[in-house]
């Protein structure tokens, strides 16, 4: 593994790590969605519609209790409670997020629940959660190991942790490609939209350091899960559904 958990430039601990990440998100909130839709070119509504579908066999259980965790601004959860047709919990510790996601869910007359808290202390009781997702924040938990083992105390037997995240192309010419214009020009166009071009210099480092995808279904599997993976969009992305 490449690091025990997401390592902004100055953070000498988890602590750090954690505070940093939780301004970093905060001072970017009211530009993310413009700034994630345009930097992806739409993408990432696919990718987020993909991992519905994958756990849609959990959305259909009666009465399953769904959290997608570090929600951020609401989008997949959004899709998530359309799928299921009921409210789910959607979990963030960036408070400027949770009003974003707020915002959407009362605009789209959606009810899901909203709670402030950190992925590695959820106030969640031991095997009370059906489904976990997780999209594109868990390469920013201070501790990969640590998140893992919270996320597996609160689910049930028969549950599922769905893990959508970005990772490092496995073809070696085409990540050099999306590694220069990760380095080189999203923390320009990142920067220029919302205002914070450190935010945008993070995030490709984040990759970067991240483990890679079979790295990371190995972490899951030794935290009990079985997993089946795949890359989406040429490796840029990876999907992990881990089962119990």
């Amino acid at each position: 593994m490449k690091a025990i958990g997401t390592t902004p430039e100055g953070a000498r601990s988890e602590q750090e790590a954690s505070r940093w990440v939780r301004w970093m998100f905060g001072r970017v909130a009211h530009r993310y969605d413009l700034a994630n839709h345009l930097l992806s070119a739409n993408v990432d509504r696919y990718w987020r519609s993909h991992t519905v579908e994958k756990v849609a066999d959990i959305l259909k259980r009666p009465g399953a209790r769904v959290l997608d965790l570090a929600c951020g601004t609401g989008d997949l959860l959004i899709a998530l409670e359309r799928s299921a047709g009921r409210t789910l919990i959607g979990s963030d510790f960036c408070h400027p997020m949770l009003t974003g996601a707020q915002s959407k869910l009362r605009r789209d007359r959606l009810g899901s629940a909203l709670v402030e808290s950190d992925a590695l202390a959820m106030p969640f009781p031991d095997a009370s959660l059906d489904l976990i997702t997780i999209a594109f924040g868990y390469r920013n938990f201070a501790n990969y190991a640590a998140g893992l083992a919270e996320m597996r105390r609160v689910l049930r037997r028969g549950g599922a942790l769905a893990i959508l995240e970005f990772t490092q192309p496995p073809n070696k010419s085409f990540a050099a490609l999306y590694n220069w214009y990760s380095r080189n020009v999203l923390p320009l166009i990142g920067g220029a939209i919302s205002g914070a071009p450190e935010a945008y210099r993070y995030l490709p480092e984040s990759v970067r350091k991240f483990p890679d995808a079979p790295e990371l279904a190995l972490m899951m599997k030794d935290a009990d899960f079985a997993v089946e993976w795949e890359y989406l969009t040429f490796g840029i992305a990876a999907l992990h559904v881990g089962r119990l």
